[in-house]
């Protein structure tokens, strides 16, 4: 399990250091638009907790905050109008998953077709 980095843009994001386009703000969750849209709708959600990756978070965050992470989740997709055409939610997580940010965030993103999910490696 890599170390938590609270020097990380979501860290100081959840400090007040850099402002955000926030969607939703709950107890333990934040949502907010990603600056580089890579859809109409793409939306990060991050816990609040210190968590690097979806597995340390799935293993080490209470009850309280596991509950309000997934629905939150539920929650952007409702507010983004994407649970009728569809959306895709997506973790990176390490290296080898291409996570650009160490601190777990799910992207959602929809509003349009999305092609395949994966293209096969070069």
């Amino acid at each position: 399990m890599r170390s938590y980095d609270d020097q990380n843009i979501f860290a100081k994001i959840l400090r007040g250091e850099i402002p955000n386009d926030t969607v939703l703000d709950t107890e333990h969750t934040l949502a907010f638009r990603d600056i580089q849209p890579q859809a109409p709708v793409h939306v990060l959600v991050i816990p609040k907790g210190a968590y690097v990756d979806f597995a340390q978070f799935s293993a080490e965050a209470s009850d309280a905050e596991v509950l309000d992470y997934m629905r939150a989740i539920a929650e952007v997709c409702r507010l983004e109008g994407v649970e009728e055409e569809g959306f895709r939610a997506i973790s990176n997580a390490g290296r080898n998953g291409v996570q650009e940010v160490p601190h777990l965030h799910v992207h959602i993103i929809g509003g349009r077709p999305l092609g395949r999910m994966l293209q096969p490696a070069s």
